[in-house]
This record gives structure tokens, sequence and C-alpha cells, in this order.
């Protein structure tokens, strides 16, 4: 492996480590600055202002990352996740939490650029390979991360943030010493249309089979939304887990997930082609929800974490497809479009699934993982049917 690769992933794994810190202990933080045990809408609002600037600023990142090149891009990205856990780490009022996610969410292009980074030093052949290592490198981060938050939460709620600052602020150093460019810069004029949100949108209407892609991806970028907002809760009121057992549960995934992603996107995508790899992929997804839905006993959610994980085999070769309905010139620009589907189901799933969860909080709490199997049963018909003219190519080799 080259020395670019395992830089991106090595900043990639730190990220996802700073992010999933915080997730035991949100919940806890909320009723700690909001005085009350009714915090789901909150963490629904908290997500969702995240990624109302995501969406607005994605795409403009995205775009300059084209512009003027990679790494700068992802510099600012990084600094901005380390000034948002600083001010969460001492945040004594809630209006103070919004706004460290707002800068937070302003400054998220860590995916979209190394996504795109990896595009431009990657073969066709090989991106869904790694693709899905980087989304291993998650995964790993994953395993570190919900633990080390879940331990430092229950010795002192505002620890892991400060953890998270500093490790932000250990990857931020790493990109900035180590990482090269990916991409000579273009040094054209910047189009200040870049700044319009709502124009990647546009740009996508005008690509042939670029639309089903985006649509899908906003589909399963919203199912996905749901374990953010009410993994923990769920957890708690379910199994009353403390930070330490969310973070364990999410620990667990993690390690399935990187093995999952580290050694089967490939070989999948190579058996099953590119779309059929996606519906194996929610076929699973579907068969633990609806076991998790169910479940009663903590030890469950662990044992059916191996089957979760299998839902990520058709997550790379997802994004492979994607990149090839546009040529290298514009994968930056491709990439802001997605996380902008991205973004734009963010804003929305939260505040539903957060909704229905404190309607089902005190009958059935499992009953939200149902409502996240109806979603993907909508995904199902758009991948195979909407998505038959890019799937008609040869699967990707590993």
């Amino acid at each position: 492996m080259n020395k670019p690769l395992i830089v991106i992933f090595a900043a990639i794994c730190l990220d996802a480590v700073g992010i999933s810190l915080i997730f035991p202990i949100l919940p806890r933080l909320l009723e700690d600055v909001t005085h009350t045990h009714n915090i789901a809408p909150y963490i629904g609002i908290m997500t969702a202002l995240y990624a109302v600037m995501q969406f607005i600023f994605a795409p403009v990142l995205g775009a300059l990352s084209d512009n003027l090149g990679r790494r700068p891009v992802l510099l600012i990205s990084l600094a901005g996740a380390a000034i948002n856990y600083v001010i969460m780490a001492f945040a004594p009022q809630l209006w103070m939490l919004l706004l460290g996610r707002a800068i937070a969410g302003l400054t998220s292009a860590n995916i979209s650029v190394a996504t795109a980074y990896i595009t431009d030093i990657s073969s066709e052949d090989r991106r869904a390979r790694r693709f899905g290592l980087l989304n291993a490198m998650f995964g790993i981060g994953f395993i570190i991360g919900p633990v080390l938050g879940g331990l430092l939460g229950d010795y002192w709620l505002r620890l892991p943030f400060i953890a998270a600052a500093v490790l932000n602020g250990c990857n931020l150093l790493l990109a900035l010493f180590i990482l090269p460019e990916s991409r000579s810069p273009s040094g054209q004029k910047i189009d200040l249309a870049v700044f319009n949100p709502l124009r990647p949108l546009r740009w996508v209407f005008s690509m042939k089979g670029l639309l089903p892609i985006v649509l899908v991806y906003f589909i399963l970028s919203a199912t996905g939304e749901s374990y953010g907002t009410c993994w923990a809760l769920w957890g708690f009121d379910t199994f009353q887990w403390n930070g330490l057992w969310i973070g364990l549960s999410l620990g667990m995934f993690g390690i399935c997930q990187t093995l999952v992603q580290a050694f089967l996107p490939g070989p999948a995508t190579k058996l099953l082609g590119e779309r059929w790899a996606v519906v194996v992929g929610i076929a699973f997804a579907c068969i633990a929800l609806v076991a998790m839905a169910f479940a009663n006993q903590g030890w469950m959610v662990f044992a059916i974490m191996p089957i979760f994980a299998l839902a990520g085999i058709g997550t790379p070769a997802f994004q492979a497809l994607a990149t090839r309905q546009v040529d290298p010139a514009r994968q930056g620009q491709l990439q802001g479009v997605l996380t902008s589907a991205i973004s734009l189901a963010s804003i929305i799933s939260p505040l539903v699934f957060s909704t229905f969860y404190f309607v089902v909080q005190k009958a059935w709490p499992g009953a939200i993982w149902l409502s996240v199997v109806v979603i993907y049963g909508i995904a199902v018909p758009l991948v195979l049917l909407g998505t038959r003219t890019a799937g008609s190519t040869q699967p990707a080799s590993v």
C-alpha cells in the first residue's frame, strides 16, 4: 500500500474515533444542559443542525477541492472538527452545544474529500476494494471510540470531548506534515455559483443515470441516521445500559464492520455485481433490525452484530458504481453531490426518527427498528430498477 493511502486511512480512522467518542454520553450531556429526561427531540435537532450546515457547505468544499486541491480543504475540515469538540467540552448551555455542532457541520468535508482523494490515486478496478478499506478504517475507529468514550464519560461527562479535540488535533498535524496533494489545483477562477447549495441537485438532473444513484444514496443515508439518533436511547430504555455498555455495543459493531469491510466488498462485488451486492446488504440489515426490534436481553444485540455488519458489503460497491458516472475531473463535484444527498437525509431523518422514538419510547422502544426496515424496503426496487443502466457494466474486479 502506498504512503498517501496509509496517511488518508490513518486520518479517517482518527476522525472516526473522535466522532464516536461522544455517542455513549450525548444523551446524558443533553440531560445535564437541558435539565430534562425527554431529550430525544434535542438529539434530533442537534443531528439535523449538523446536517443543515453540511448540506449548505459540503458542495462548496467539494468543488473547492477540485479547484484548489484536496489537501487544503481537508485541513480546514479537521480544524473545524477540533474547534467543535473544544466548544462542546466546556459548553454550559444548549445554545453553545448547538454552535459547536454548526461549526462541525460547516467544515465536515472529511468523507467527501477523502473519497475524492482515493479516486484520484486509484484505477477503476481498485476503487471498490479501497473504498472498502476506507470504510474499514471507520470500523476500527468505531471499535476504539465508543468504548473509550463510555469509559471516559462514566468518569467525567466532558472528558470524551476533550479526548476528541486532542485526537482531531493529531489528525490535523498528520495531514499537515505528511499528506501529499493528490491532484494539481486547476488555478481557475472559482465560479460563485458553487455557493448555491441547490446547484448540485440541478447537476444531478443533467447527468443521465445519476439521479437513481443519488436517490438510493438519499434513502440509505436516511436509514443510517436512525442508529446515531436512537441507539444510545434504545440501549438505555430497553436494557438499562450505562455509557460503558453502550460503548461496548458500538465497539462490537465496529469489530464486525471492520472485518466485513476489509475482506468482503471486493469479492462480493465480483461475485454478485454492484447492484446485487447492495440488495444483499439491505437484506442482511433487515434481518438484523427485525431481531433487534424484538430483543429483550442485551446479549442478543451482541449475537446479532455479525449479521448486521454484513449489510456493509454493498456500500463500497455502491460508491464505486457512483464514481463511474462522471469523468475524473469532476469526482470532487460528484462527492459533493452525494454528500448533499446524505445531508438532506440527515436533516429530515433525525427529526423523523427522534419524533417517532418519542412516541414509541414507553410502549415499545424496539419499534424504531421496524420503521427502518420499511424504509429499506423502499430502496430495494430503486436499486434493482432505477440503476439498471449504471449497473449494466461488468462488476468491478478486486
